[in-house]
């Protein structure tokens, strides 16, 4: 197959799942169409590197993760991250309902070693499921080994129909309030920046760089600002390895929303250099490119103990999510949309927030107040989750796999 035909039919595919995502206003939302198809074309006629060969090589799609991170830093800051602490609380929430349930029903029906293995996976992203298929794998445990990575691919199935079930239904009552003059902004809401979403002046620069001509901002400028951002992440997460852990990713995280600021970035400077559509849709192959790892006969040897775990997990996070959510004022609808970032984290979660609030309204003003209201919260969750918590789970989790004998 060559280059320009693989690239062709993955590009197929991402548009019927946005032709689809519109046509049904988002209550199917592209991201679980575009995961059905490339299991299809795997189980048919793709080849099994598709993704490599249309030109999205791990290094690739690594590299613009680093760029699309250290972007989405530039949405928030340091004061609006404080104030997401409601939504640290109902992330971290979440995952303790998942935790507590599966390990309850491994511990009736499965094993200890199930539960260690499917957790982390569960709560996180492709990291920390490697990090216990190996674990696994190194201990003998060849099924667990497999059931690591199904559960990361399978558990976005569940995870992405249900968010946008709670997007649309947490957007309505948020409009039906703004419409009747009724709606005061939350502090959850109050944590994109309120230009966040507009483009501005995109050759504009930055308050750090002001004395510059706004001309010399070009888009290479600004990759290679973000570029800077993204080194420096990765040379102190080296740096601190040999004291503590921490991905890479997460600085890139936290160094946007310093970059930014400090007037070192723009907001969202991917966009106004006209490369975030490229990146999201690289990054979005990347993804569907472990797919490929689920055969038919992997899907029916572990299809009763990964639906029911799944199911198992579904159910701890919407328990929890529904009493700390009405501790701390949150509907339950938010509450559990928040949690279940966590079965795909990003960019996934940044896709299905947008296609909920396009789907439920066409007015700038509206749909401002809806970015401002799930956005932030959204992006946040899936951080926490996916990106931070998920791959400390799984470092610590993988020392107590207990070897075959």
């Amino acid at each position: 197959m060559s280059q320009m035909f693989a690239l062709l039919l993955v590009m197929i595919i991402l548009y019927l799942g946005d032709l689809i995502s519109v046509r049904t206003k988002a209550w199917i939302p592209s991201v679980f169409v575009c995961a059905v198809l490339f299991l299809f074309g795997y189980w048919t006629f793709f080849p099994q590197d598709i993704v490599s060969r249309a030109g999205i090589t791990p290094l690739v799609a690594t590299m613009l993760m680093y760029l699309l991170i250290v972007n989405m830093g530039t949405l928030l800051s340091v004061p609006e991250l404080i104030r997401q602490w409601k939504t640290i609380i109902i992330s971290l929430a979440g995952i303790a309902g998942i935790m507590a349930m599966v390990f309850a029903v491994c511990l009736l029906m499965f094993d200890r070693n199930t539960a260690i293995v499917t957790i982390p996976p569960l709560v996180g992203g492709i990291v920390s499921a490697i990090i216990m298929s190996k674990g696994a794998a190194s201990a003998g445990l060849v099924d667990l080994s497999v059931f690591a990575i199904l559960i990361y691919v399978m558990q976005g199935f569940a995870g992405y129909p249900l968010t946008a079930i709670m997007l649309q239904r947490e957007g309505k009552r948020v409009l039906q309030k703004y419409r009747r003059g009724e709606w005061q902004e939350t502090v959850a809401g109050a944590a994109v920046d309120k230009h966040a979403g507009a483009s501005g002046d995109d050759n504009a620069m930055p308050r750090l760089l002001g004395r510059f001509p706004a001309h010399y901002n070009t888009s290479y400028f600004k990759f290679m600002r973000l570029a800077l951002v993204g080194w420096l992440a990765y040379l102190v997460s080296g740096w601190l390895a040999p004291i503590v852990s921490v991905s890479p990713f997460v600085l890139c995280l936290l160094f946007g929303v310093i970059a930014a600021s400090l007037g070192l970035l723009e907001r969202q400077p991917l966009q106004k250099a006209n490369g975030f559509g490229f990146a999201v849709m690289g990054l979005m192959l990347f993804i569907f490119d472990t797919l490929n790892r689920a055969t038919p006969e992997m899907l029916l040897r572990l299809l009763l103990p990964m639906l029911m775990l799944i199911a198992t997990a579904v159910v701890g996070m919407f328990i929890v999510c529904w009493i700390v959510g009405r501790m701390l004022g949150v509907s339950t609808e938010m509450a559990f949309a928040i949690a279940l970032t966590s079965m795909y984290g990003f960019p996934a979660d940044y896709i299905i927030t947008n296609e909920a609030i396009n789907a439920l309204t066409k007015d700038e003003k509206e749909r401002e107040v809806l970015t401002r209201h799930m956005l932030a919260p959204m992006l946040v969750g899936g951080f926490i989750s996916v990106t931070m918590v998920s791959v400390v789970l799984a470092g610590i989790m993988v020392g107590y796999i207990i070897p075959a004998v």
